[in-house]
C-alpha cells in the first residue's frame, strides 16, 4: 500500500523472522559467532537467551541457514510445551529416523545408532529448542541425558536451548544444577541502543529498496526508540504502522507525532515492552511438571469417596 509512495520494493518491517533482515549489532554478532563456534567444536550444550522481541528467532534462522550450507542435520522444535514421550517423538520425526516402537529405550537406541552413523560420515547433528523457558523439569532432565550420547572424545548431538531471560533464572534452580553444569556456552541478545535503533531502521529500509531519501525524520527515530526501548519487534511494529499512517496523510518524512499516535494506539505509552524484573519461582514450574501432576492424581485417588456399605446405609 505504501511501497510506491516511499519508493520501496518490499515491506521493510515485516514481523516474519527473515534472516536477510538480521541487523548485526556487536551483541548479535557475538551471539551468532558463539553459536557457530560451539557447534563446530562439539561443545554439546549451548543456551541463547534474550528479552522477547530481541531477535532470537531471526538469529536461529540465520544459524539454520549456515548449518544447511554445511549440510548439517538439524531439528528445530518450536513447541516447547511437551512431555517426555512427545520430546522423543518430535526429535525422531524431525531427524526422519524411523522407529515403530514407543519404548523410550528403543527410541534412544535408534537415535544413538543414527548419531553414530552421522559421526562416522563426518556430519554434525544439531537440536534447537525454541521457547525453552517453558520446558518442564522432567523434559529438561531428558534433554540433559541426551548429551550422554557421545564418543570417548566428542558429543554426538549439539543442543541449543533458546529462550527468554526466565530460562536463565530457571537454570539457577537447585533441581537443574546438573544441566546447568553441562552448559558450555551462553549466548545472549539485547535491546538496541538509540544509535543502533537508527542504524537498524536505516538498514532494513535499504534492504527493502529505499533510495536514500529520508523516510523517518531524526526526531521520529528518537521517538521510536523511546517507545520501543530498543526491542526490534516493537521497532518493527511502530515503523510499519507509522508508514501506513504517513501514507494516508501523504507525510514524508515521517514526524514524531505520527509515531506517538501509533504508540498510543498500541498502549506503548502505558505498558513497557520488557518484562519487569523478577526471578522464576521454582514452585510454579513444579506445579506444571509431569511428576507433580502424576503424584497429584495418585494423592487424589486416595481421597475418593467410596460408596457406603450396606451396614452404613442402615
Amino acid at each position: 500500500m505504501y511501497k510506491s509512495f516511499f519508493k520501496l520494493k518490499e515491506n521493510p518491517f515485516n514481523v516474519n523472522p527473515d534472516p536477510r533482515f538480521l541487523y548485526l549489532t556487536k551483541e548479535i554478532e557475538e551471539a551468532l559467532t558463539g553459536l557457530m563456534y560451539g557447534i563446530q567444536t562439539r561443545k554439546g550444550f549451548i543456551t541463547l537467551t534474550g528479552e522477547v522481541g530481541t531477535g532470537k528467532t531471526t538469529l536461529v534462522n540465520r544459524l539454520l541457514d549456515w548449518l544447511q550450507k554445511r549440510e548439517a542435520k538439524t531439528a528445530f522444535l518450536f513447541n516447547s510445551r511437551m512431555n517426555s514421550s512427545q520430546l522423543f517423538d518430535f526429535v525422531l520425526a524431525e531427524f526422519e529416523i524411523p522407529c515403530d516402537s514407543k519404548s523410550k529405550s528403543q527410541q534412544l537406541m535408534k537415535l544413538n545408532h543414527w548419531l553414530l552413523e552421522r559421526y562416522r560420515l563426518g556430519e554434525t547433528v544439531v537440536l534447537i529448542i525454541d521457547e525453552a523457558q517453558n520446558l518442564t523439569f522432567p523434559v529438561l532432565e531428558e534433554i540433559r541425558l541426551l548429551t550422554n550420547l557421545e564418543t570417548s572424545t566428542e558429543k554426538l548431538l549439539q543442543i541449543v536451548l533458546s529462550g527468554q531471560p526466565e530460562l536463565e533464572e530457571k537454570l539457577k534452580l537447585p533441581q537443574l544444577r546438573q544441566l546447568r553444569q553441562r552448559i558450555m556456552l551462553r549466548c545472549r541478545t539485547a535491546p538496541l541502543t538509540q544509535q543502533q535503533t537508527q542504524e537498524y531502521i536505516t538498514e532494513r529500509l535499504r534492504i527493502a529498496g529505499a533510495s536514500g531519501e529520508p523516510i523517518f525524520s531524526p526526531k521520529a527515530i528518537e521517538t521510536i526508540h523511546v517507545y520501543s526501548l530498543g526491542i526490534p519487534r516493537v521497532i518493527n511494529l511502530l515503523c510499519e504502522h507509522s508508514l501506513v499512517n504517513a501514507f494516508v496523510e501523504q507525510e514524508r518524512p515521517i514526524q514524531p507525532k505520527t509515531v506517538e499516535e501509533v504508540a498510543h494506539e498500541f498502549q506503548l505509552d502505558e505498558v513497557e515492552p520488557i518484562a519487569p524484573p523478577g526471578g522464576v519461582r521454582g514452585d510454579t514450574d513444579v506445579y506444571n511438571s509431569e511428576a507433580f501432576l502424576q503424584n497429584l492424581g495418585e494423592a487424589l485417588s486416595r481421597f475418593r469417596i467410596s460408596p457406603p456399605s450396606s451396614r452404613e446405609r442402615k
